[in-house]
């Protein structure tokens, strides 16, 4: 009951002063956000989740300093203190707050208005509250950010069109490879990027001359049954490798899965990196007639799509500045909650001994704690909110 907003902190490394490799190395995986979220409990913080995506790995939550939530990161990341400090940024109380809307609603996204976000911030919230690690504030908090976030896609055109980061990838392919239809295409990763990126190559290119291999068979097998595509197992990734035109690889390993070895062969290929931390060797683009480009290199990609988004931004803005004044309302009638239930006791126990009755009139009651829960949220007097609004109450032609 006696958080303050000034305790909610948000700590993190995003595309606007890190690239690809300095984010790779605080990119969090399951495993390691599972700890992070051990070590917090541990260290007595009861509301904390991470966000970690190819754009960005953020820890959001309520703490003595944004130290703690630093030290949580970096003790379980490949990048130390030193690394991210110096690269940084960090946001405390209603700025961190105005922070969260502004990446659920797309506005600090590589690419403005990509909406991939917000399911991705749904299961990183979904996977701390399964742990103990969401109560009432940060709870709030979240459900009237995706209620920002939807407004802000349903009322303005800020997420119109069809730019992100995975249809990014098929804009270079449309700009840098001719009779597409007839290129062999391997996609690697068949998560929610890789699902995307398969769907938008069939929908925007429409060529079904792809083959899905992902680390669990079964969602490849799945989704190239959908799609009416091709699957193989893992064992045969280096031979679909080296017959492919176009590469795409939207994994989630901590460490490259396709290397110089395997690219040995030598021949003309794209090779597109959708992975944070870098899942294609960088040192790839160094071999002859390969083309390798990461995300980095695909949020460049500007197009009228763009532009018309631009001009939504203020739109979205003032969306997002009218929730997070409903949700500092809330917060601050939440301080006030036991106050309220005082005042209510003491209406019923009025009315009680006014009327002789054994139950007070309940609707008039509530309309008694209503009128002071107003006065409260226009004045910061309680004490005085509260006199007052008893003497209103008295005051109804009821008692004279």
């Amino acid at each position: 009951m006696s958080t303050s907003i000034q305790q909610f902190f948000i700590i993190g490394v995003n595309y606007r002063k890190t690239d690809a490799a300095i984010r790779g190395l605080f990119a969090v995986n399951h495993d390691q956000y599972a700890v992070i979220l051990e070590n917090a409990a541990a260290q007595g913080l009861n509301e904390v989740f991470v966000v970690s995506t190819c754009n960005r790995t953020e820890i959001y939550g309520l703490a003595n300093s944004a130290n703690e939530l630093i030290d949580l990161l970096c003790e379980v990341t490949a990048g130390d203190k030193k690394t991210f400090t110096e690269r940084c940024y960090i946001k405390q109380g209603l700025n961190a707050i105005d922070h969260l809307f502004s990446v659920a609603a797309g506005l600090d996204s590589q690419i403005l208005g990509d909406y991939e976000i917000v399911g991705q911030m749904k299961i990183a919230v979904k996977f701390a509250k399964e742990r103990n690690m969401i109560a009432a504030f940060t709870e709030r908090l979240f459900n009237t950010v995706l209620q920002a976030s939807k407004a802000t896609k349903t009322q303005t055109e800020l997420s119109g069109g069809t730019v992100s980061v995975s249809f990014a990838a098929i804009q270079f392919l449309k700009e840098h490879v001719t009779d597409v239809q007839n290129k062999k295409i391997v996609l690697l990763g068949t998560g929610k990027i890789g699902r995307n990126t398969c769907k938008n190559l069939v929908d925007y290119l429409g060529t079904t001359n792809i083959t899905l291999i992902n680390r669990s068979e079964e969602k490849a097998i799945e989704l190239a049954k959908e799609l009416n595509l091709q699957s193989v197992g893992m064992d045969l990734l280096n031979d679909e490798i080296a017959a492919a035109d176009i590469v795409i690889v939207a994994t989630n390993s901590t460490q490259p899965v396709i290397t110089t070895n395997i690219l040995a062969h030598t021949k003309e290929q794209i090779l597109i990196d959708l992975s944070i931390p870098n899942n294609i060797d960088p040192v790839c683009k160094t071999i002859s007639g390969i083309t390798l480009v990461n995300v980095d290199d695909l949020s460049k990609i500007n197009d009228i799509t763009l532009q018309k988004r631009v001009a939504e931004v203020p739109k979205a803005k003032n969306i997002i500045k009218q929730h997070i004044s409903e949700f500092c309302e809330w917060h601050c009638m939440r301080k006030h909650a036991s106050a309220l239930k005082s005042f209510k006791q003491t209406l019923q126990e009025l009315h009680v001994y006014c009327f002789d009755e054994i139950e007070a009139d309940k609707e008039m009651i509530q309309k008694g704690v209503n009128n002071l829960a107003l006065k409260m949220r226009r004045l910061h007097t309680p004490g005085c909110n509260y006199i007052q609004a008893i003497n209103e109450y008295i005051e109804q032609p009821v008692f004279a």
